[in-house]
């Protein structure tokens, strides 16, 4: 252990993950490290968690396609876990630097273990004696977060946003006292606050309230770490890794507010697939689907639209970008394999509604379409998914929108 005073040992275990906007460049990292540091020093043993440092991810996945058209999804883990690998390694050199212990562990190290699907893999168990057997010599973890090791030992990956689930996983496995969930905002809001500038913060928030903003296309957590923390009851803060404050604690408490609207979301790529009947809608299911769920989208809502019989009906799917994927060369790979489906598949963007409770939603969905069809947005379509309300546009009308009706609904 370090030789600088500890106010009182042993007070519990805290993990904090920090994104990868919390670590773009050196001087970040070193700020987050002695952000680490502080909390030492206040005897707690700490665990961290780590993204790759700024857009590395990214910019090895473009790497991977300069050299290769259809990587294959185990040579891709192998290749982007190397992200949170360096992240973990200057992070620790950078706390040992300022006269603490660190060690630093990918995650197979840490025991975090995963089922055997790669870009995209579930944590099935967690190992973590070889964390505690750090902490028990007092050093600060630096755990790789994104990451894990399959049964068959594949390294996986837990796609986008995976390091939440691997903070919110160690959490539960070290029954931590605290999981503060660190990035560029100061946790949720009513809106991007980037991009809303009247977007108001929440203080706290239920499993459910987080998970349906979530589900519904909010970047501030992955759906996949909030179910994990529902489950283990496992109560985390999303913080401001630049600013003091206590962010959004989310865990058994409702959300409060006069608004009967809970939040706006955004997703600049959606794929919405329509005006497919008959045999080939059956064809969608079992052919075109899994094709989307190969190129990185997941079916976010299926309904028919039609006679109520479902003779002249068509299908209309939403997909969402769920891992790696290149959403602009997706309707093209699609339209090449199933020519029948020129014309029918597109990329375009969404907003959405989510309300508090279900009871109000009809007469809030309806007016936020008044809303935007008076602002002239083009209005592709919309649809209802439990308490979130789905609004289709051009990419580009996204931002626009959300500020129109966020403008609008949280007014007074």
């Amino acid at each position: 252990m370090s030789g600088m005073a500890v106010e009182k040992e042993n007070l519990g275990i805290v993990v904090q993950k920090y994104g990868g906007s919390s670590v773009a460049n050196v001087e970040m990292l070193r700020r987050v490290a002695r952000k680490i540091v502080d909390t030492r020093l206040k005897g707690y043993g700490v665990v961290v968690v780590i993204s790759a440092m700024g857009n590395q991810t990214d910019e090895l996945l473009n790497l991977a396609r300069q050299v290769s058209s259809k990587p294959s999804s185990r040579e891709l883990d192998m290749l982007l876990s190397v992200g949170e690998r360096i992240a973990m390694a200057v992070l620790s050199m950078a706390i040992n630097d300022l006269g603490h212990q660190a060690i630093s562990f990918t995650g197979s190290q840490s025991g975090i273990i995963t089922d055997d699907s790669h870009t995209r893999a579930r944590i099935v168990e967690v190992r973590a004696q070889r964390i505690i057997d750090e902490l028990k010599k007092g050093k600060i973890v630096i755990v790789a977060g994104y990451q894990g090791v399959s049964r068959g030992r594949e390294i996986t990956t837990l796609g986008r946003g995976g390091s939440d689930t691997t903070a919110i996983a160690l959490a539960a496995a070290l029954a931590a006292e605290r999981c503060e969930i660190y990035s560029d905002v100061d946790g949720v809001h009513t809106a991007d606050p980037r991009l809303v500038e009247d977007a108001v913060k929440l203080d706290c928030l239920s499993y459910e309230e987080m998970e349906a903003l979530s589900k519904a296309g909010a970047v501030v957590m992955k759906a996949d770490a909030i179910e994990y923390a529902r489950r283990h009851r496992i109560i985390f803060s999303l913080m401001s890794s630049f600013r003091e404050g206590r962010g959004t604690v989310v865990g058994a408490d409702r959300s409060s507010g006069d608004w009967p609207v809970l939040g706006l979301s955004f997703d600049r790529s959606i794929l919405v697939l329509d005006g497919v009947a008959g045999s080939r809608a059956e064809e969608v299911r079992e052919s075109v689907a899994p094709k989307l769920g190969e190129l990185g989208f997941a079916p976010l809502s299926a309904s028919w639209i039609g006679s109520s019989d479902g003779v002249d009906s068509s299908l209309f799917m939403v997909f969402r970008e769920d891992g790696i994927a290149d959403p602009p060369a997706v309707p093209g790979i699609v339209e090449r394999e199933y020519p029948w489906m020129k014309g029918r598949i597109r990329l375009c963007g969404s907003v959405t509604l989510i309300t508090r409770e279900a009871g109000p939603f009809g007469r809030i969905c309806s007016q936020a379409i008044r809303l935007l069809r008076d602002e002239g947005f083009d209005l592709l379509g919309y649809n209802a998914v439990d308490r979130c309300c789905h609004f289709f546009l051009p990419s580009d009308d996204v931002v626009p929108a959300v500020r129109i009706l966020h403008g609008k609904l949280f007014t007074g």
